[in-house]
């Protein structure tokens, strides 16, 4: 698809300019993942959306406008760190989340917005909701031990959506994108090597079954059996962590009932919708 069509349709979503990554990279990016998209839909049941441009509006719109409510850009730390006019800008190489298989060789080349100049000391910095609520670069000099990628899990992912333009929006986040069927999980992998991304780990398992783990932020949209899993979504959020949920209006007091212990922001209205909202709750430090 057509970059410079694909970004007038994602203007609505993204904000004024100033907020928004490597626009190039990104719509690049996005181009290649609504070809695999498209060409693996005819096999198995990925979307029911068969038009690319209510693609690009409906699943990668509303992802990225979840992106930059949850990963904001710090514009005063890039501007002291570097700008695109300025010396080039590299971005902090992944964790180690996900196995070789899952995950491309090569160095991410997607976006930089939350680039930081390459001279190795310069970090990425989680900070949790109630503790200066933003993820932003460390200062240099600040040594990898002592600062953190903030970790996102998407459940239910399916074709990767919010998860996977998230980590487009923001590529310093470690993605662990769950998703129980084998096929769907199997789609996934293929975006991340076509997309040469790292710092992803694919789950093809259901979220119930996952323990001993916990995220910043975990991401809900269009899952079945909504309200059951809600506990599930909740118990994966570590302190202070974030749940976003991309719903339909007339959820958001359902899911405020479910999780009455997590502390509901306003919800904003998804563009161009007439009853999808974005819903983030966070959980209080412990």
């Amino acid at each position: 698809m057509d970059p410079a069509r694909i970004a007038e349709l994602l203007k609505p979503f993204l904000g004024s300019q100033d907020q928004r990554p490597n626009t190039q990279d990104l719509l690049a990016s996005i181009s290649t993942y609504i070809d695999l998209l498209l060409h693996w839909n005819a096999r198995i049941n990925l979307t029911a959306v068969r038009d690319p441009e209510e693609i690009v509006t409906r699943h990668f719109g509303e992802s990225l406008f979840a992106a930059r409510h949850l990963f904001p850009r710090d514009i005063r730390v890039e501007t002291a760190l570097g700008s695109p006019a300025g010396p080039p800008l590299a971005r902090r190489g992944g964790g180690a989340l996900a196995c070789p298989a899952e995950r491309g060789s090569a160095a991410p080349t997607i976006g930089t917005a939350t680039a930081i100049q390459d001279r190795g000391r310069a970090a990425l910095q989680g900070r949790v909701p109630g503790r200066e609520q933003n993820w932003a670069l460390a200062p240099e000099g600040v040594s990898d031990d002592q600062t953190s990628e903030p970790s996102l899990a998407d459940l239910g992912s399916g074709a990767g959506f919010p998860g996977l333009p998230i980590k487009l929006w923001a590529p310093h986040i470690s993605l662990t994108l769950i998703e129980s069927n084998h096929k769907k999980a199997t789609f996934l992998r293929e975006v991340t090597r076509a997309l040469t991304l790292t710092d992803v780990d694919i789950q093809a398992a259901r979220a119930e079954a996952l323990t001993g783990v916990t995220y910043d932020v975990v991401t809900l949209r269009a899952v079945e059996r909504f309200q059951s899993v809600l506990p599930v979504a909740a118990r994966l959020l570590g302190p202070g962590g974030k749940l976003a949920l991309l719903i339909a209006s007339v959820q958001f007091t359902a899911a405020r009932s479910a999780l009455p212990d997590l502390v509901w922001a306003k919800p904003e209205p998804v563009p161009l919708s007439r009853f999808r909202i974005l819903a983030i709750a966070h959980r209080n430090p412990a």
